[in-house]
C-alpha cells in the first residue's frame, strides 16, 4: 500500500502548496482576526481562505475520505471511515498574526488511526517537510533525521520553564531550553530535522496540530508519545490529547522518566 500513500502525498503536497500561497498573500497585511474558544484562540481570514482551498481540492480528489480540520465544524461521520484528511490550515496563527515566520500549513492523511502521509508547508521560511508511510522524511526534498545521542552533550529541548524546574537538578543542568515556537507542528519538524533534541507538549493539543508532524518525525527516526510511551491514535471521538513528549530516542530516555515521576522541585 506504500504506493497508494505516495500518491496521496503528492495530492496533499499540491493542496498544501496552494493553501500556503493563499495564506502567504495575507501574511504581514493585518488580516481580519476573530477569537474563538471563549477568546483564547485567534483565527484569521487567512485560516478560513486556506481551509476552503484545502477542503475543495482534497475532497474533490478523494470524495470517499473523511475530513477533520481545526476550522471546520466537526462531523461525526468521520468516525465511520477508515481514511480521512486531518488539516490545520495555519498552525501557529498567533505567530502568523504577529508577523513571525514560524507558521505552517499542516495536512495529513490518516488511515485506521495512524498518519500515512503528511506535509508541512512553511512558505515564509521557504521550507516544506514531507513523509509517507514506508518512505523517508524530507525537508525541501532532502532527507532529514533526528539527533543522535553523544556522551556528555547537552539536550536542547523546547520545554516550559516551570516544568523544567520539576526535573532532577542534575538533568536540569544538562538541558538547554530552546526558544518557544507557537506552531506545535513546526516545533515537531525542528525535532525531525535535528535542530532540537526534543519537545514537551502541554495537554490539549489536537489531532490537526500533530498528525502530519508525527509522521514526519517518525520517518526521521524520532517518536511522539504519551507519557505511557505509546504512539498516538488519531480520529477518535475526542481529538484532544494529554501531555505528550517528542524527540530522538536518547532524548525520550531522559525526558519520559522525569515527566512520569517529577521531583518536588
Amino acid at each position: 500500500m506504500t504506493a497508494d500513500w505516495k500518491d496521496d502525498l503528492e495530492l496533499i503536497r499540491d493542496a498544501a502548496r496552494q493553501a500556503a500561497e493563499i495564506a502567504y498573500d495575507f501574511f504581514g497585511r493585518s488580516p481580519e482576526v476573530w477569537w474563538k474558544n471563549e477568546g483564547r484562540s485567534p483565527v484569521s481570514a487567512a485560516d478560513f481562505a486556506a481551509n476552503d482551498r484545502l477542503q475543495s481540492v482534497l475532497l474533490k480528489a478523494r470524495p470517499n475520505y473523511g475530513w477533520l480540520s481545526e476550522e471546520t465544524d466537526d462531523d461525526a461521520a468521520r468516525l465511520s471511515v477508515e481514511t480521512l484528511f486531518v488539516v490545520d490550515p495555519i498552525d501557529g496563527t498567533r505567530a502568523f498574526i504577529n508577523g513571525e515566520k514560524t507558521w505552517c500549513v499542516s495536512v495529513a492523511v490518516v488511515h485506521r488511526g495512524s498518519p500515512v502521509a503528511g506535509v508541512l508547508a512553511a512558505p515564509a521560511l521557504e521550507e516544506e517537510f514531507t513523509a509517507y508511510a514506508g518512505g523517508p522524511a524530507l525537508k525541501n526534498g532532502a532527507p532529514i533525521e533526528v539527533t543522535s545521542g553523544r556522551s556528555g552533550s547537552q539536550l536542547t529541548v523546547a520545554v516550559d520553564e516551570t516544568l523544567l524546574k520539576k526535573f532532577d537538578p542534575a538533568l536540569q543542568q544538562d538541558i538547554q531550553r530552546a526558544r518557544y515556537i507557537p506552531s506545535l507542528a513546526y516545533r515537531l519538524a525542528m525535532v525531525a530535522d535535528g535542530r532540537i533534541d526534543g519537545t514537551i507538549v502541554r495537554r490539549n493539543s489536537h489531532d490537526w496540530d500533530l498528525a502530519a508532524a508525527d509522521l514526519i518525525l517518525e520517518r526521521a527516526g524520532g517518536r511522539l508519545t504519551g507519557l505511557d510511551g505509546n504512539r498516538l491514535t488519531y480520529n477518535r471521538p475526542g481529538v484532544s490529547h494529554e501531555m505528550l513528549v517528542a524527540g530522538a530516542g536518547h532524548a525520550l530516555d531522559s525526558l519520559l522518566p522525569q515527566l512520569l515521576h517529577p521531583s518536588s522541585g
